[in-house]
C-alpha cells in the first residue's frame, strides 16, 4: 500500500498541479498587464467633446491575472492648498481636489457577448461607486482598450470616454 501511495504522489500529484496550473493560465484576464491612459474625454448631449481630464490626462490601469484591477486617473493641472497642509484645505481646494482625479479598485471581467467591461468596484475616493457593478461598452484592438461610462453613471447626462494603452512588459 505504501509503495502505492509513493507512486500517486509522485505522478500523479505533479500531473494535476501541471494541469491546473495550465488551466490557470488559459484562464487570465485578457487585461492582465499595465494600462497608461491617453484620453479621458467627456461626449456632452449636444455631441461636443472636450478632454474632461486634460490634455494629456494622467493615468494608469494595473490588472492581475485574476481580474483584479486598480485605476488612478488624474487631470495634471493641480492648484496646491494654500496652507499647504491636507487638513486646513478650503472648501474650494477640497472640490477641486475631488474633481482632478477618479480613483477605484477591484475586479474587472470582459463579457464579450454583451459587449461590455464589467468593474466590479470595492473601493472608490467616490464612495458612491463603492459595491457597485458598472457596465460599459468596449473595444479592445491588441493593445488599444476603449471603454465609454454611459450617462446615468455620470450623473449630468454626459458620457465619459476612456482610452487605454497597454504598456509593453
Amino acid at each position: 500500500m505504501k509503495a502505492f501511495q509513493t507512486m500517486i504522489k509522485s505522478v500523479f500529484l505533479p500531473a494535476v498541479l501541471v494541469m491546473f496550473s495550465g488551466s490557470a493560465a488559459l484562464a487570465a484576464s485578457p487585461l492582465m498587464g499595465t494600462w497608461t491612459l491617453t484620453k479621458a474625454d467627456t461626449l456632452y448631449p449636444d455631441g461636443h467633446r472636450v478632454h474632461g481630464f486634460g490634455d494629456p490626462p494622467q493615468g494608469r490601469m494595473m490588472v492581475d491575472a485574476s481580474g483584479h484591477y486598480m485605476i488612478e486617473i488624474y487631470h495634471p493641472a493641480a492648484t496646491p492648498f494654500a496652507s499647504g497642509t491636507k487638513a486646513t484645505g478650503t472648501p474650494a481646494e477640497f472640490r477641486d481636489a475631488m474633481l482632478r482625479n477618479s480613483v477605484h479598485y477591484g475586479t474587472v471581467t470582459l463579457d464579450p457577448a454583451s459587449h461590455h467591461i464589467v468593474f466590479d468596484v470595492e473601493r472608490s475616493v467616490f464612495p458612491n461607486w463603492e459595491g457597485q457593478r458598472q457596465l460599459r461598452d468596449y473595444t479592445l484592438n491588441g493593445t488599444l482598450l476603449s471603454y465609454q461610462v454611459p450617462a446615468s453613471a455620470t450623473g449630468d447626462r454626459t458620457i465619459a470616454i476612456s482610452e487605454w494603452k497597454r504598456l509593453p512588459e
